[in-house]
């Protein structure tokens, strides 16, 4: 592959590592929007709705948590 700049100078592998944060936490951010908007169409009540973000926001809780942990080890 060309490791050559692509898009306002950055990498191939530059690109791809920015754009994939930015993306994974806008499908973060819509995903608690869904959450949310299930709560309130559900009238779920604010323990329900505690519930539901606590069981369903889990998934990306560990994936975020990875990442950090990944970070604080000096994991690549």
């Amino acid at each position: 592959m060309n490791d050559g700049p692509v898009l306002f100078g950055l990498t191939i592998a530059q690109f791809e590592e920015i754009s994939l944060k930015v993306l994974l936490t806008a499908l973060v951010l819509y995903m608690l929007f869904i959450i949310g908007n299930l709560a309130w169409k559900s009238k779920a009540g604010k323990y329900g709705t505690i519930w539901m973000f606590v069981a369903l926001g889990l998934g990306f809780v560990g994936f975020v948590a990875k990442a950090f942990i990944q970070r604080y080890l000096d994991i690549e």
